[in-house]
């Protein structure tokens, strides 16, 4: 299935239907008099969160959304019926903006959600409603108004409680598919996740998370290059980031080196992503050796200074998976404890967050290191 994180529409409440112009000339009602009912109210538009949904696709097919118009007024004073709303069905974690104002309408993240995004126009009024005791023959009547329209711009951002962030081929795939049901594609070349994955982590009997996984980050990413930026939204909402670092890369660069720029992306696409709590993860551990490991585990303890903590792992080898697990899942029920529903906009995070105050992506890296 296509996945599609974007989308812009049109909708558009339905009009309100005219009032009807009538008398009444009846046996036994001498004087008669006006008789046209009112017209009914237009439909709403209605968007659902809906938990099945995981993609915007269904809008690339259908663009325009209208919902149904109220009927005219009708003779004898009746009304005319009110129009169809219209139930449209968005994914859970699809934030609703103006397209042309860049207003947030509404963000969808609780199942079920019903919010009216267009209202119907009301319907307009019978030359009955305008029968005074000085204008006894009323011949004015209203038409019904116009509903709501607006451009919309949809921009779905998975749920996710924990995100996977690192360069290309650092084991994030790998790490996903080992931990959940998640198959993401795995190959020993860069960039073959193209699209964000979502896996479900079970920890003992009856606690679980849910683990993103999203395209490699570059250097010069937040200038467009690589895919990773575009997805960078689906992380928005998670409750901590792991930094995934090869131990080894396969092009001979630097670890810590690696570390930094991922963070100086993650600044440069928003600072407040960049503040959230966050762990480092080294992944294909079981490639160095014991001299390696202790050398580059104390360069990035001497780097980081105690404020984020590191954790090693090995897909192949499955050592370190479950400590890193739990430490995953110890986060992720701080957070739950600490609001019902984090999963709130990135505008509403707060600016400081997670092991430490201050933001290892400014001054206080210790660059010492790298000789």
């Amino acid at each position: 299935m296509l996945f599609l994180d974007e989308a812009k529409i049109y909708v558009k409440g339905g009009d309100g239907g005219n009032g009807c112009m009538a008398f009444r000339r009846e046996k036994f009602v001498p004087f008669g008099g006006p008789y046209g009912g009112n017209g009914g109210n237009g439909g709403d538009v209605i968007f659902v969160a809906d938990e099945s949904l995981n993609t915007l696709i269904d809008f690339r097919y259908r663009q325009h959304l209208r919902a149904g118009r109220g009927g005219h007024g009708l003779g004898k004073c009746r009304t005319g019926r009110t129009g169809d709303e219209l139930l449209v069905k968005v994914p859970v974690g699809t934030l609703v903006r103006d397209d042309e104002t860049g207003e947030v309408v509404h963000d969808f993240v609780t199942p079920g959600e019903r919010v009216v995004i267009a209202t119907g126009g009301r319907g307009g009024r019978g030359n009955a409603s305008f029968k005074t005791s000085t204008n006894r023959t009323p011949r004015e009547v209203e038409d019904g108004a116009t509903g709501q329209e607006v451009w919309l711009r949809l921009e779905l951002k998975l749920l996710a409680d924990v995100g996977l962030a690192g360069m290309p081929n650092a084991g994030k795939s790998t790490l996903i598919s080992s931990v959940s049901a998640a198959q993401p594609k795995v190959a020993d070349y860069p960039f073959t996740t193209l699209v964000p994955h979502l896996g479900v982590v079970s920890v003992g009997d009856w606690e679980s998370f849910v683990m993103a996984d999203i395209p490699g980050l570059i250097e010069g990413a937040n200038e467009g290059l690589g895919l990773g930026r575009q997805f960078l939204r689906h992380v928005e909402r998670c409750a901590v980031l792991a930094h995934l670092v090869e131990a080894l890369p396969v092009d001979g660069s630097d670890p810590l080196n690696n570390f930094k720029i991922l963070e100086r992306e993650l600044q440069a696409y928003s600072p407040l992503l960049a503040a959230k709590p966050r762990m480092v993860v080294l992944t294909k551990w079981d490639l160095a050796d014991e001299t390696t490991r202790r050398s580059l585990v104390k360069r990035f303890k001497l780097s980081l200074r105690g404020k984020v903590p590191i954790f090693t792992l090995s897909a192949v080898t499955r050592e370190g998976i479950p400590e890193l697990i739990h430490a995953m899942m110890e986060r992720v029920t701080q957070a739950r404890k600490e609001s019902a529903n984090y999963h709130r906009p990135l505008e509403d995070a707060p600016t400081k967050a997670g092991y430490g105050e201050e933001d290892p992506s400014g001054d206080d890296w210790d660059d010492d290191d790298l000789d």
